[in-house]
């Protein structure tokens, strides 16, 4: 068997409401006519009310210290010199997490770490930053690295993945996942649909959680099954590549309803392999990808807004931060467990590029 046994999270110290930012685009972005009213429509429309950045531009209406202080606002950033960004940020922001995660649950010896897992699809350097987190966390030299890469929002459940099978092959294991993510890094300037939407979902944030085999944690949630499958048809609705001014994303307003045609038969291909039905299911950590996205799985799958509450309050208070959002949603669940809830299950979800559906089931045995 395999255990959630801690979870910590972090966030830049940059925190801006979403008006600000909406300024900030209307200002920088090549809009054309009609695309002004387009963009306040989408990110009033968010569901999102702060987000997250190492940039601190985005509350600045002059003197830029990364993007273009020239009233054309060009040249737009390279990619290498937003990936110096990511080097400069990510290690302390993941290191922030981490300290998080040890702070609230005392049992945690980084020593005790046999493996390391880091997960991260909005920057790549080598020797990178596992390498780097080993080091700033005086982790073991020996410890097992493993390093998942461009997966995008639902690249967490692949860690975990990895975890619970080195948990399983090994009763000593103690596996550190660490999720971090520097998306407005990437912001881009044309006035594109994909862009627009983009530009009002995504921010900053990182995770950690530690798997355990065995342990004595007041939390321990039993990693009990996944399920992942492919929508078909769906590889053209998100995508996520490498351009010269940036990381680039396709993001279609179609993704929802992709999602809604396979949430079902996800969520029953699952169930059936811990022989539980929905009804069974008490909580819920879904990754808030959007708004729209939690309705339409909740309409798909008759599932109560308050279930769901913790992915509305993330998706508020944070945004979209690709693969470390469902741990903060999971986080929130944890905060309302107590005792009473043993043996109770929280389903999961998170999606992707390709279009990947990705589920997960927890048994709760302490919280």
């Amino acid at each position: 068997m395999s255990y959630i046994t801690a979870i910590g999270t972090a966030n830049p110290i940059h925190r801006f409401s979403q008006a600000t930012i909406a300024d900030f685009m209307q200002r920088t972005m090549t809009l054309h006519n009609g695309d002004v009213r387009k963009l306040k429509t989408v990110f009033k429309a968010s569901g999102i009310q702060y987000r997250h950045s190492v940039l601190e531009d985005y509350g600045k209406t002059e003197d830029f210290t990364f993007y273009s202080k020239a009233e054309n606002f060009e040249p737009v950033p390279t990619t290498e010199k937003r990936i110096n960004v990511f080097r400069a940020n990510a290690v302390s922001l993941s290191k922030s997490a981490v300290e998080d995660l040890i702070s609230k649950y005392k049992q945690v010896n980084v020593q005790d770490v046999t493996h390391l897992i880091v997960v991260c699809c909005t920057g790549m350097y080598a020797p990178g930053l596992d390498i780097d987190l080993v080091k700033q966390l005086g982790l073991k030299s020996t410890v097992q690295r493993t390093a998942i890469n461009f997966m995008g929002c639902y690249a967490a459940f692949n860690a975990l993945k990895i975890a619970d099978a080195f948990c399983k092959t090994d009763p000593a294991a103690k596996v550190l996942i660490v999720c971090t993510e520097l998306c407005s890094i990437h912001f881009q300037r044309e006035g594109s649909d994909d862009n627009i939407l983009a530009n009002a979902l995504f921010g900053d944030g990182s995770a950690a959680l530690l798997i355990e085999s065995q342990s004595n944690s007041e939390l321990k949630l039993e990693i009990e099954n996944f399920h992942s499958d492919l929508s078909n048809g769906g590889e053209d609705f998100m995508a996520w590549t490498v351009g010269d001014l940036g990381f680039e994303m396709k993001l279609s307003a179609y993704v929802p309803d992709v999602i809604q045609g396979g949430i079902r038969n996800l969520t029953n291909s699952l169930l059936q392999k811990i022989s539980k039905r929905l009804e069974d299911i008490k909580h819920f950590a879904i990754h808030p990808g959007g708004r729209k996205i939690l309705q339409v799985i909740e309409s798909e799958l008759g599932i109560d807004r308050e279930k769901n509450s913790a992915a509305y309050k993330v998706l508020e208070q944070y945004g979209n931060m690709s693969s470390p959002t469902v741990l903060f949603v999971l986080k929130e669940v944890i905060k309302s467990l107590a005792s009473a809830n043993r043996g109770e299950r929280i389903l999961s979800f998170a999606f992707g590029p390709g279009l990947t559906l990705e589920s997960m089931v927890l048994n709760i045995e302490s919280a």
